[in-house]
């Protein structure tokens, strides 16, 4: 909207989102929001348990499930750590009969076929834990997925729900962060992590537990190696983290500034600002550069650092693993098979570090998610009976401001006992400086804010008393920002009502002057508008919107600057079919051109969330009041005092 009444009020108001106004026609507002990604800083929740535990609530219904996924995963790992050693068996199988028949030994021979068995049983095992793993993962894939299905459900009807107060303080990307980005994240660490939490511990016992059953000298030799994995893996997470948090700011603040630079091109060309944004570019991505190589320096010693305790290990396991088996102490099979457990009992360190990084990140994006959810809604519906709905909607469109108080926060009162009536078919045109409550007026007649008192009525019932849905049905709206979305000009058109055939659109388009137009272009209605409708023109798009408003018929009509973005030959057309749509509907028409509004039955001029002057324009240049003192600034361009011509 075009008045925000901005200097009334703590916090700028933003365009409310449409999809959530039924009936209403109005503009669009951008919004996107980061990604979540490998690298990104640990974000810690605020309540760790309490967000854990409500996102544990989610999972309730499945706990079974859960259950049985916890299962396989142990399987699945259980049939994978039997392999080392089992295999380990055969090699002692291969070794001692080749050692015997190199020793010439009598009858000696290598027993293939137990051999061959010992690989049928590996392959069986190895092939089971494949298939236990894949059920895992496609279960658990199952679970995330129906418990997001959840959280999005509740978000949806939670913004349906959620008065505009609550998008005034927020930025569109924001709020979609919540609903994807964070959504997305925890539907991944639940797929992914729950599993590997499962795996990882039970990998790292059952490795300690094969290696006793194999040596229980090698095995504290394998475990003396523990304390270095886990300084190791604490040193280089602290360092990395404040790199990582660092990378992320600069990285928002380089890509805030290239998108600043970007969109206001023109301005930046017409200043000769080039030079500075350059070098503030250079800057920034200096700064990004020094930390992010830092990050990825510090991050990147750990699987070295990693790998050279777990070589040092290796050593010593084969020292010790030698010099027992020379004095037959340990066979060569087992060795192998304690190597091999030796490097698995590594994996699961690593990994824990990387899981407790993940659930801290999933259960904040959760705790965002729940601040949504928890959010203060807008008032219950009310539930009129039929005697008052059908009052409602059998009313003309009158509509009465009694003595009606707001503000935008509770200390500070825009308005105060404000009252005013617009009788059925009349034109109200709502005049005044920046800020000074117009479009307030608006937002309270939609029932955007609520009244902190008095009440305001249309067709003499309370809209109070009125679903939201069905009051702002009998409202239509053409707004200075046109909305336009991402489809053809026939589906743009019937935005306005549900059901519309292509005989109503067309005549909807013609009683906009909209028609002649949108059939010169090469797919006539059939057009596919780009996201931002950037193929049309400011003053096509515009009329667009008045066509929707056509076909939308309402009995209350809302104009908000609908003419002040385009030039004056299509401002023309634009107002003949304003005019049309007009005719026979209560008409509110906000403006600063006090040119389109000379006509209107009743003019309001505000200022300060007051009422300050009311009449017809010749009664308000005859006052020679704060109206006329507009109306001179504007058109005359002299100080205040200079006759006004008729």
């Amino acid at each position: 909207m075009s008045d925000k009444a901005g200097n009334s009020r703590q916090q700028p108001q933003r365009e409310q989102n449409p999809m959530s106004r039924p009936g209403a026609v109005m503009g669009r507002g951008p919004g996107a929001g980061p990604g979540h990604g490998m690298g990104v800083p640990v974000e810690k929740a605020k309540n760790f348990k309490g967000s854990l535990r409500r996102l544990a609530d989610y999972l309730k219904p499945y706990a079974g499930a859960i259950l049985f996924v916890f299962l396989l995963a142990i399987l699945s790992t259980i049939f994978s750590i039997s392999g080392p050693k089992i295999l380990g068996s055969a090699i002692t199988i291969l070794f001692e009969g080749a050692s015997a028949i190199a020793r010439g030994v009598p009858s000696a021979a290598i027993d293939y076929s137990r051999i061959g068995t010992i690989l049928g049983i590996l392959l069986g095992l190895y092939l089971a834990s494949a298939g236990f793993s894949y059920a895992t993962q496609l279960v658990m894939a199952s679970i995330a997925q129906k418990t997001v299905y959840s959280l999005r459900k509740a978000i949806d009807k939670k913004l349906s729900r959620l008065p505009l107060r609550f998008f005034d303080g927020r930025t569109h990307g924001e709020i979609l962060s919540r609903v994807t980005n964070d959504v997305d994240l925890i539907a991944t660490s639940l797929q992914q992590s729950l599993v590997q939490i499962v795996t990882s511990t039970v990998t790292l016992l059952g490795s300690v537990i094969m290696m006793f059953t194999i040596s229980w000298q090698l095995s504290l030799v394998a475990l003396a190696t523990l304390p270095f994995y886990i300084l190791a893996t604490s040193f280089v997470t602290k360092r990395s983290q404040g790199y990582y948090k660092s990378q992320q700011k600069l990285l928002g603040e380089l890509n805030g500034h290239v998108e600043e630079m970007y969109s206001g091109h023109p301005v930046v060309k017409a200043f000769g600002y080039e030079s500075e944004s350059v070098q503030r570019f250079e800057q920034v991505n200096k700064k990004l550069y020094n930390v992010a190589w830092k990050a990825q320096f510090i991050s990147g010693i750990i699987m070295p650092v990693m790998n050279f305790i777990n070589n040092v290990g290796y050593v010593l396991i084969a020292a010790i693993g030698g010099f027992m088996a020379a004095r037959r102490l340990i066979t060569l099979g087992d060795i192998q098979a304690f190597i091999q457990y030796a490097r698995q009992f590594t994996q699961p360190i690593i990994q824990t570090a990387n899981i407790a990084n993940v659930l801290q990140s999933t259960v904040a994006a959760s705790e965002r998610v729940f601040e949504l959810l928890d959010e203060t809604e807008e008032l219950p519906d009310a539930k009129p009976d039929d005697k008052t709905l059908a009052s409602f909607n059998e009313a003309c469109g009158d509509v009465a401001f009694e003595t009606i108080s707001f503000g935008y926060t509770k200390d500070r009162a825009l308005m105060e006992a404000l009252s005013l009536s617009a009788p059925c078919g009349e034109t109200i045109a709502i005049v005044g400086p920046t800020g000074a409550g117009k479009t307030t007026l608006v937002n309270l007649l939609m029932r955007f804010y609520e009244l902190d008192d008095g009440a305001i009525t249309v067709g003499g019932v309370n809209i109070r008393a009125i679903p939201r849905g069905v009051l702002r049905r009998a409202f239509g709206m053409v707004l200075q920002d046109t909305w336009l979305f991402n489809g053809t000009i026939r589906d743009n058109i019937a935005y306005g009502r549900e059901g519309a055939t292509e005989d109503e659109i067309v005549a909807a388009a013609v009683a906009a002057h909209a028609d002649h137009f949108i059939r010169v272009l090469p797919d006539g209605y059939d057009t596919v508008l780009n996201e931002e409708a950037s193929n049309l023109s400011q003053g096509q798009r515009q009329l667009l919107t008045i066509a929707r408003a056509f076909l939308a018929d309402p009995r209350v009509l809302i104009l908000d600057e609908a003419t002040s973005s385009v030039d004056t030959r299509t401002e023309m057309v634009v107002r003949k079919a304003m005019e049309r749509l007009m005719q026979g509907r209560t008409s509110f028409v906000i403006a600063h051109r006090l040119s389109t509004i000379r006509d209107a039955h009743t003019i309001l001029v505000m200022n300060e969330g007051s009422i300050v002057e009311k009449g017809n324009h010749d009664s308000l240049l005859a006052a020679n009041g704060f109206y006329a003192d507009l109306y001179r600034s504007q058109f005359l361009g002299v100080e205040e005092g200079v006759g006004v011509p008729a």
